[in-house]
């Protein structure tokens, strides 16, 4: 949830510094945006997820006393943190870019009545 925030926060501000360069925002402008603040945020999510993953290895690779009862409590948190990586970089991009691109076509409907 957290880092859904900030990925819009960062969407966000590729919006408002592209609105800024070109004066007004088009949609390809709205898609270029949301390429650059997708892409600002995918080194510190994978970074973060990498870290997890490389945590969680050793787990999956033991035999030792004990490890047939932590491999179950670790299997979800490795399938949450490569559902998160997912989630973050690709469907919070698209749902922000279509829920943007309804704004712009109303208000460009609007500026034409």
């Amino acid at each position: 949830m957290q880092t859904t925030v900030v990925m819009v926060i960062y969407l966000e501000e590729a919006v408002a510094r592209k609105k800024r360069e070109r004066g007004t925002l088009t949609r390809e402008g709205l898609r270029e945006a949301v390429m650059e603040g997708a892409l600002l945020r995918l080194r510190p999510k994978v970074m973060t997820v990498s870290t997890v993953v490389a945590g969680l290895l050793p787990i999956f690779w033991s035999t030792r006393v004990g490890s047939e009862v932590i491999r179950p409590l670790a299997t979800p948190v490795l399938g949450g943190m490569l559902s998160s990586l997912a989630h973050v970089l690709i469907v919070t991009p698209i749902i922000f870019l279509w829920l943007r691109e309804r704004e712009l076509r109303k208000s460009l409907l609007g500026e034409q009545q």
